[in-house]
């Protein structure tokens, strides 16, 4: 459930903006959760470590989140101005932002083995996706559709109440008295390692490109001839939940560098791939580019979580957690938003050409991000 609520929406919001007109409110509507992700995870993760079981904050955030993304595709669906709609979305994006760190903190608490079984429980939020982009696209046919945002708050408001059933997970910290670690700002000493600084800053830069797959992926699809790319776009699920099944093993044989050096570099050819469908016309590429992503997600963003987890004090899991939701929910996309939808202006005529520029420039960006990880990325066989 805590998947298939954003699957249901997000793939579909582009195409829901645009047929009301409001295609130009695309970027600013992409940069309120990113916004609000550079607030409350690192609140939500300092709570968690030594205040609020994890649970219970899990359950009543997806209460409120619920509640509040029902009333934002109200909104706009009475016509009302696009400002309602940003300002609420962003008060559902302040609850729900931090829930995958939070989720994945009560996970690997409880799980005997994290590396071999996370990968094993994450995959139902894949799943979840998955479930969530065909009944958009194929059953409630709400591609450009409000409809999508009332069934995913839905989904969120039954997900907040199933949440109770969680186990129990207390803070495993204890109280800080400084106000800048009941904040959670404490995180940010995770940085003074080199290790830890170079992976976040990879993270948000890597990040930033990220932003196009749902902003304009399913645009281009559009642009392509695809009636139906909320359920196309779930293709990417589907090869993410079969590398979820691969990727515990792999982190048990490979170094993390190796393991996060793949994924970078299977990032690169999943947008190049999108290039050349903008070369030659052709939609096999691109939706192949899709599928891609789902290998390339899984192998970075599983390996990161898992990789903080062991690597951070059990006071501080939820915290690194936040820290990372921060940075790839929040600075990462915030600037991805802004710098995607800069570039989409630049790149694709009215008419929908040039789509080749856009996706390889951001192929580009992404042969940067390999660079850096490559060169100042260390590992633990060096300490």
């Amino acid at each position: 459930m805590q998947g298939m609520a954003p699957g249901l929406w997000l793939p579909a919001l582009t195409n829901i903006l645009g047929v009301r007109g409001l295609g130009g409110w695309v970027p600013a509507v992409f940069m309120v959760p990113p916004l609000c992700a550079l607030v409350s995870p690192l609140l939500w993760g300092a709570l968690a470590d030594q205040r609020v079981a994890a649970d219970r904050l899990f359950a009543w955030s997806s209460l409120i989140g619920s509640f509040a993304l029902a009333l934002a595709f109200a909104a706009l669906d009475a016509g009302w101005h696009a400002a309602w709609f940003v300002g609420l979305l962003g008060l559902s994006s302040l609850f729900t932002s931090p829930s995958w760190s939070v989720l994945a903190t009560i996970s690997l608490v409880h799980l005997p083995n994290g590396v071999s079984q996370f990968p094993q429980v994450r995959v139902g939020a894949t799943l979840g996706w998955i479930a969530g982009g065909l009944v958009t696209g194929l059953v409630l046919l709400a591609d450009a559709s409000p409809v999508a945002g009332y069934a995913a708050a839905v989904v969120r408001l039954v997900c907040g109440l199933a949440a109770f059933a969680l186990p129990h997970t207390p803070p495993l910290g204890k109280p800080a008295t400084a106000w800048w670690s009941r904040l959670g700002l404490g995180a940010f000493g995770l940085l003074r390692h080199r290790d830890h600084f170079v992976f976040f800053l990879v993270t948000t830069m890597f990040s930033v490109p990220l932003t196009a797959f749902y902003m304009y992926a399913p645009e281009f699809l559009l642009a392509l001839g695809d009636t139906r790319p909320t359920a196309t776009m779930t293709v990417a699920q589907v090869s993410e939940v079969a590398c979820m099944f691969l990727v515990g093993s792999v982190m048990t044989r490979y170094r993390v560098k190796t393991v996060l050096s793949w994924a970078l570099g299977l990032a690169v050819l999943r947008y190049a791939m999108s290039a050349y469908s903008g070369v030659n016309g052709e939609i096999g590429w691109h939706i192949a580019g899709i599928a891609l992503h789902g290998v390339c997600y899984t192998f970075y963003f599983i390996t990161a979580q898992v990789f903080l987890d062991r690597r951070v004090d059990p006071g501080m899991r939820a915290q690194a957690q936040g820290l990372l939701a921060l940075v790839a929910g929040g600075l990462g996309p915030l600037l991805g938003a802004w710098f995607c939808g800069w570039l989409r202006g630049a790149c694709v005529t009215g008419a929908g050409v040039q789509w080749e520029m856009f996706w390889g420039i951001l192929a580009a960006t992404i042969v940067l991000c390999w660079a850096v990880f490559a060169v100042f990325y260390r590992g633990r066989n060096h300490g």
